[in-house]
């Protein structure tokens, strides 16, 4: 009988950030589609800070595949509408195979669908072209109404996110500023992507870094870090600015990160009261229905056009799936992580 493999969570106790004995490789036989499923093989792995998340709240089923957002290829269909051969977005996990269609479990936001190679590279369905895409978008387009003239600042700027939010930015008419560790990070976030400034969050003198790179102060704040991140942005806002809290990475490996979230808050409080700050949380879920095909109607001619450009971190093999995840919350990747785990037919 042929089998798969797939990685989840050992029956380790979970640590703050993980370590070797979190994870546990394991084999299982290949499933047969029932009735309105396709059978899937997997292309790509898209690793996001939010599946920390998932695991620390014990969202994914014990011994179940982790989760993560895939690109794939179909086998076998019973589904209406998919043929072996097609590609989509889908949401596999960490495994090398997998069902899509009726009865398999999935979030509800993440809607599969089928790929179109001609509209973009396909690993982009989990990157500029997917939710990562739409989740910049609803935060700095929707949520913070960026103006010409604004001074907007984007935190993990070379992110998978925040490279999109801050191009978004540019692309409204803003000064752009963006947040990132290494150098070399800085140097892609203001000579690729267009950023007026970048500053490392790394350097000792990082709060007046960032101070002298915003004059006019901050009018909108898009958050994916929070932390020291958050503190030096802070005495920073301008009356009536307006905040999207993305992500809070610094307090990831924290047992409880509503705790930590409400600390953010309530050290902000004053000055968000002061100066009228409009703060905004963010999840993606809350746009697909009535945002998700205009944000790929302009999203698509940007990307294809080089207005909005776009940087994947893709390593390679299923086995390097645990060490990627640790590498991408520590910071250690280069733009949006991905792992590939078979072929690309369209390379």
């Amino acid at each position: 009988m042929p089998t798969y493999r797939y990685w989840t969570r050992s029956a380790a106790p979970l640590p703050a950030w993980p370590e070797p004995d979190t994870f546990e490789l394991r084999e299982a036989p290949v499933p047969e589609p029932a009735e309105g499923q396709a059978l899937t093989r997997t292309i790509y792995v898209s690793l996001d800070p939010y599946q920390w998340g998932y695991k620390k709240r014990g969202v994914e089923p014990p011994g179940a595949p982790c989760h993560a957002r895939t690109v794939a290829q179909v086998v076998e269909s019973r589904m209406e509408g998919l043929a072996p051969g097609d590609l989509v977005f889908n949401t596999n996990g960490w495994a090398e195979m997998g069902l899509m269609g009726e009865g398999v479990p999935r979030p509800g936001y993440m809607i599969p669908r089928r790929l179109d190679p001609a509209q973009g590279r396909i690993s982009q369905a989990v990157g500029v072209l997917g939710m990562l895409g739409l989740t910049a978008y609803a935060g700095m387009v929707l949520q913070c109404e960026p103006k010409p003239g604004d001074t907007a600042v984007v935190s993990a700027a070379s992110g998978g996110v925040g490279q999109i939010a801050g191009q978004l930015a540019r692309l409204k008419g803003c000064r752009v500023v963006g947040i990132a560790g290494k150098p070399e990070k800085c140097r892609f976030v203001t000579e690729e992507l267009g950023f007026d400034a970048c500053v490392s969050h790394l350097s000792p003198t990082f709060a007046d870094d960032l101070r002298a790179a915003c004059p006019a102060g901050v009018d909108v704040y898009f958050e994916n870090v929070g932390g020291a991140v958050f503190d030096a942005v802070l005495p920073l806002f301008n009356p009536g600015a307006r905040m999207t809290i993305c992500g809070l990475i610094a307090t990831y490996g924290d047992p409880d990160g509503d705790a930590a979230r409400a600390a953010l808050m309530a050290r902000g409080e004053a000055i968000f009261t002061a100066r009228q700050v409009s703060v905004r949380g963010l999840f993606v879920g809350d746009y697909v229905t009535d945002h998700h095909d205009e944000f790929l109607a302009q999203m698509g001619p940007w990307v294809a056009s080089g207005q909005v450009k776009y940087r994947e971190d893709i390593r390679q093999g299923l086995e390097t799936l645990p060490a990627a995840f640790a590498e991408m919350l520590s910071g250690g990747n280069f733009g949006k992580m991905l792992v590939q785990v078979s072929e690309d037919p369209t390379l």
